[in-house]
């Protein structure tokens, strides 16, 4: 980013150096145009005496009366203006002359040619006698004193040094601005890749933290994962084993649960470790601690329980929520490590308008996570917030959990303390800025099921055992389908001219060519051929939203890829 001088002022630079400029040429040809005049009206002066001096001479001249002649040049002495006065007769002999001490004398032929020395005035007049020329007379002054000169010229010379004087400061001064201006953008420049450099390494510190908090849920992730697969494989095993109808709906329903468990932790698990920058926005936090609670429930240990105490009419407040949910989940982390032989973690929230406390004025949420472990000593608690302190054990933690809880919520206005003793458990609380902006509205999407869509779809996948489902949900819905493996088969059937009303293709497959790439082959070819993808890969989702294109994230039920189906309808109609 370039640094540039403010434009009023550039301009107010601009404007009076070229003033000083024109000052100084002013001022230079006002002198030259002074002195000009100064010097015609000595020529002329001097014309002047030289033809008195003549006239007077004349009859000195025409009787070769030298004396007489010499009489009149020793005149002129009293002429302190007057240095030499020469009179020569006819024939270029000097009659009389009179000079100043060291004077040049000059020669016939020089006075004739009315030469002058080192600036001096010169001037001849003939002399005439009875209309004839006898002679002539010539006239030098003297040199100026330069205290006559500096007085003759002394305004204009001190404008002239004035005007100069600003110029060489206005262009020091344009100098140094240019230098500074140059130094500035230089300076700038590097604080713009510092800045770049140090979210480069916030992102990755972030990243870090959720991958952190990742590895210690790993363990508690499949822990429930399993049991998850135990209720769905027990549940198909009892359901080919009775015959009571009301039974079997009972088992239905709790694979159906377990079902939806799991698709709803793996959604969680994978916006929580999605690499994002920092969004802050207005957050329900009642809502979001909510949506944590199968996270916490199922991935802590199992002597570990987890109580909510949430008020529902809980303040809104300005935050990234997955930065929100990062600190949550260590502070739970560490809570957990604290109470080796089991306990309960609680976390509480509440509202408090008008604090006036160091750090923390206003209206603020707050929001604590207080376990009754072993607690901590006055020593550890004043390192706490140290990047890369830990008690823990090698392998156990890097030491940076708290840290960065401590460094996003002081980013996002807040403040974290901690109330601690060894044996009476930890207390962390953070203290949010209340948000006077309205909570994003929400709006209710409806599900109807559609049947009898007739319609011809191509499903494009890869896996034989999803492929066989989706295409029996299609069938069920009343399409006809045709199915190919690959993005490069898909294309030879479209090639073929196979009359087809929708492609429905999964996003990540082998091959060179991926879901989005075949969309976009599909888009050239045939643009009136609509196209949803489905995928269970966050990345991929994202790519997908970034090319604008229509996207139903796996797990589906029936009910979900019906009503997804509606909407492209619908938009089909709208067209």
């Amino acid at each position: 980013m370039e640094a540039r001088l403010p434009l009023t002022r550039q301009w107010k630079q601009a404007l009076t150096l070229l003033s000083a400029v024109a000052l100084l040429v002013a001022g230079i040809l006002i002198g030259l145009y002074s002195e000009d005049i100064y010097r015609d009206r000595l020529r002329r002066d001097l014309d002047a005496q030289a033809q008195v001096l003549a006239a007077t001479a004349s009859a000195a001249v025409f009787f070769e009366d030298r004396a007489a002649a010499r009489e009149y040049v020793d005149a002129m002495a009293a002429n302190a203006d007057i240095e030499a006065a020469n009179i020569f007769d006819a024939g270029g002999q000097r009659i009389a002359r009179y000079g100043r001490p060291g004077s040049y004398v000059a020669t016939w032929q020089e006075a004739r040619a009315g030469r002058r020395w080192d600036g001096r005035t010169a001037a001849t007049a003939p002399i005439v006698q009875d209309g004839q020329t006898i002679g002539m007379v010539y006239l030098r002054t003297t040199p100026e004193p330069l205290l006559t000169v500096v007085a003759r010229h002394g305004g204009i010379a001190l404008l002239v040094l004035m005007a100069s004087l600003l110029i060489v400061v206005l262009g020091s001064a344009q100098a140094a601005a240019l230098r500074a201006n140059r130094l500035l953008q230089s300076r700038n420049e590097d604080l713009a890749f510092q800045i770049a450099e140090r979210e480069k390494a916030e992102e990755a510190l972030r990243q870090s933290q959720k991958m952190e908090a990742m590895g210690q849920l790993t363990g508690g992730v499949a822990h429930d994962f399993n049991n998850m697969l135990m209720v769905a494989s027990g549940g198909l095993d009892l359901l080919d084993r009775t015959t009571d109808e009301e039974r079997r709906l009972r088992l239905r329903e709790g694979i159906r649960q377990a079902l939806d468990r799991g698709a709803s932790l793996t959604r969680q698990l994978l916006a929580f470790a999605r690499r994002s920058p920092l969004h802050p926005e207005v957050v329900d936090v009642a809502e979001r601690l909510e949506g944590m609670r199968l996270l916490l429930d199922r991935s802590l240990r199992e002597d570990i329980g987890v109580e909510m105490q949430i008020p529902p009419d809980l303040w809104p407040v300005e935050i990234d929520p997955s930065q929100l949910e990062v600190a949550i989940l260590n502070m739970a982390v560490n809570a957990r490590d604290s109470m080796p032989g089991g306990g309960v973690i609680h976390i509480v929230a509440g509202n408090h308008p008008g604090m006036d406390e160091p750090g923390l004025k206003g209206d603020f949420v707050k929001l604590g996570v207080c376990d009754n472990g072993v607690g901590m000593s006055p020593e550890v608690l004043a390192r706490v917030f140290e990047p890369f302190f830990t008690t823990k054990e090698v392998g156990k933690g890097t030491g940076l959990g708290l840290s960065q809880v401590y460094g996003f919520i002081r980013a996002s206005g807040g403040e974290i303390r901690i109330d601690s003793e060894p044996g009476h458990g930890t207390k962390v609380f953070l203290y949010l800025p209340r948000s006077d902006k309205p909570l994003p509205e929400r709006t209710a999407s409806s599900r109807p099921l559609v049947a009898g869509a007739g319609g011809r779809v191509l499903i494009v996948e890869d896996d034989e055992g999803v492929a066989t489902f989706v295409c029996q949900m299609f069938e069920e819905l009343g399409w006809r389908v045709r199915r190919a493996p690959t993005a490069g088969s898909a294309l030879d059937l479209i090639d073929a001219d196979e009359p087809f009303d929708l492609v429905f293709s999964d996003m990540v497959m082998p091959g060179e060519m991926d879901g989005v790439g075949l969309a976009r082959r599909i888009a050239a070819l045939r643009p009136d051929l609509p196209i949803l993808l489905t995928t269970g890969y966050s990345e991929a989702a994202i790519t997908a939203a970034d090319e604008g294109l229509r996207l139903l994230a796996k797990p589906y039920r029936l009910e979900d890829l019906a009503a997804e189906l509606d909407v492209l309808r619908g938009e089909e109609r709208a067209a």
